[in-house]
């Protein structure tokens, strides 16, 4: 019997990444065969004791799953000159980005945490500063939360071109006054509103500036239950 035991994930990526590193192999260099197989056991055993999201699973097992079968077929011929094909880049693309905007709002949870536990100790010391306007915390919601919001938003966006880093078309400055101008005339915009019809490289660097808008206590991340996946408005700074 082939035995699994739950571990402290929050996702699909995140139980991909928990597998990679478990076998201590290169991120470039997955062993499609074992992983898929281990990921497998994971969502049947997640859907027999009926926990919640193994949607969200099964759609990176069936990508798991076609990629084992697509490094089964045998290999066209190519050009000497073109690069080989490899029918992991794609997941190993997601893996990547997925670990670039984790890890920053990882660092968004931390520096929140400790500006609260500041913020906390300051009103202790100086009861002067309970009337102040900042907000203790301007993310009003959960890291996987606002992972889930982006992974949604980026299924719905339009294909598009491999984009180097190098000629990288958008930058996180940028994004940040345009998101500035919006809430200069709206007090409320929704993440889904910000970046519709965009393209993936425009939604994850639309979401790192949020991130950091959000630290340095510009906007304030809500969430909410419909749609719209979370909004942002505007912080407390103008008053601090």
């Amino acid at each position: 019997m082939y035995r699994v035991e739950l571990e402290d994930f929050e996702g699909p990526l995140d139980l991909l990444l928990l597998l990679i590193n478990r076998r201590e192999v290169d991120i470039f260099d997955i062993p499609i065969a074992q992983i898929t197989n281990e990921y497998l056991a994971y969502v049947q055993l997640m859907d027999s004791i009926n926990l919640d999201g193994v949607a969200d699973y099964i759609y990176f097992a069936a990508l798991l799953i076609s990629i084992k079968a697509r490094m089964l077929l045998p290999q066209p011929e190519i050009d000497t000159e073109e690069e080989d094909f490899d029918p992991r880049q794609e997941l190993v693309d997601r893996l990547l980005e997925y670990i670039r905007y984790k890890d920053a709002a990882e660092t968004l949870n931390q520096q929140l945490e400790e500006r609260s536990r500041l913020f906390t100790r300051g009103k202790a010391s100086t009861p002067a500063e309970v009337e102040s306007p900042e907000k203790e915390v301007l993310v009003q919601t959960t890291i996987f939360e606002l992972m889930n919001a982006l992974r949604l938003v980026l299924e719905e966006a339009p294909e598009e071109e491999t984009i180097t880093i190098e000629s990288q078309r958008y930058s996180i400055e940028d994004q940040s006054e345009r998101i500035r101008r919006i809430l200069f005339t709206e007090r409320r915009v929704s993440f889904r509103d910000l970046v519709r019809g965009q393209a993936r490289s425009f939604i994850v660097v639309t979401f790192l500036a949020i991130l950091e808008m959000a630290y340095g206590h510009e906007i304030c991340i809500l969430n909410v239950s419909d749609e719209n996946a979370f909004v942002i408005e505007k912080g407390e700074l103008e008053n601090v």
